[in-house]
């Protein structure tokens, strides 16, 4: 039994699918099989039924599943008490990246980092903030960074990278260009494009919506903010943005306050632990990137 036919049995389980599971662990699908077959061959059990698309577990493979990751856990906790001792950080670190992220400092960090720790395998996955942070909390990423509507969300730690209020943006000329406020009640009497369900800035929209029972109607969805604006400069509906989103823009759209939404859109590293050294050493160079307080 090896370690690295423990890490594919554990992507499978997770992924529920072989080739997603190859995708995750850098290898071809059928050499992600062979190696489960000859776990399996050696455990003496079937550990997924794959008489569906979907892989699901076993009953072996349930009973497996907390003792994979246990070993896995473990030979990680080997080698970073290793590393510690020899100051050397190595294994792998796992980042997050919401959709449409145009934050350079992150990719500053993730820079200064890779030269500090070339040992260290770097991956980047770009999502929807509340997969990143279910992957965070499941421990299949080690930071992401996420649009919340909370500056930490349950159970997990939070560096706050900024935290800001929502806008409305329109081209010149709309009847909202000279306003120097907005309710959402107002809005509500225009289309609006806004970022889809599952980030940050969509959650705290909808939540002070439903705080006043709105249901506005959102015509057009995009997940970069270039997008939004290019559809709103194009009077196609009001964009909803975050303020300094807004800002890059303002050679062409203006943007007007929506007054009576409180509820910062915040945007943060989140984190599950800082057990891992490569985490305690990302935080560092992220601070600095981002020119925070240590």
């Amino acid at each position: 039994m090896e370690l690295r036919q423990l890490e594919y049995f554990v992507a499978v389980a997770e992924e529920r699918n072989f080739t997603r599971a190859a995708e995750r662990v850098h290898i071809s699908q059928s050499g992600v099989s062979a190696q489960i077959r000859q776990l399996e061959r050696e455990l003496g059990a079937e550990l997924f039924d794959r008489s569906a698309r979907t892989a699901t577990l076993t009953v072996a493979g349930k009973a497996a599943l907390q003792h994979a990751r246990a070993a896995l856990a473990a030979a990680a906790a080997l080698g970073q008490a290793v590393g510690e001792v020899t100051d050397l950080i190595r294994g792998r670190l796992t980042v997050g990246m919401v959709i449409g992220c145009t934050i350079t400092p992150l990719f500053d960090a993730l820079a200064a980092f890779n030269r500090a720790h070339p040992g260290v395998e770097i991956s980047l996955l770009e999502d929807n903030s509340d997969r990143l942070v279910e992957g965070v909390r499941a421990g299949a990423v080690d930071l992401a960074l996420v649009g919340t509507a909370t500056t930490t969300p349950d159970g997990l730690d939070a560096l706050t990278i900024i935290s800001e209020r929502l806008v409305a943006v329109v081209p010149g000329g709309h009847p909202l260009a000279t306003r120097p406020g907005v309710t959402l009640r107002e809005l509500g009497a225009y289309p609006l494009v806004c970022m889809p369900p599952g980030t940050g800035l969509r959650t705290v929209f909808d939540r002070a919506c439903a705080a006043q029972n709105l249901q506005p109607v959102i015509a057009l969805q995009a997940s970069a903010s270039d997008a939004i604006a290019d559809l709103a400069a194009r009077g196609l509906a009001v964009a909803v943005l975050s303020e300094s989103m807004a800002a890059h823009y303002r050679d062409r759209l203006t943007a007007v306050a929506i007054d009576d939404v409180d509820l910062p859109a915040v945007l943060a590293l989140v984190w599950r632990s800082t057990r891992s050294p490569a985490v305690r050493e990302f935080l560092v160079h992220a601070r600095r990137a981002f020119a925070l307080p240590g």
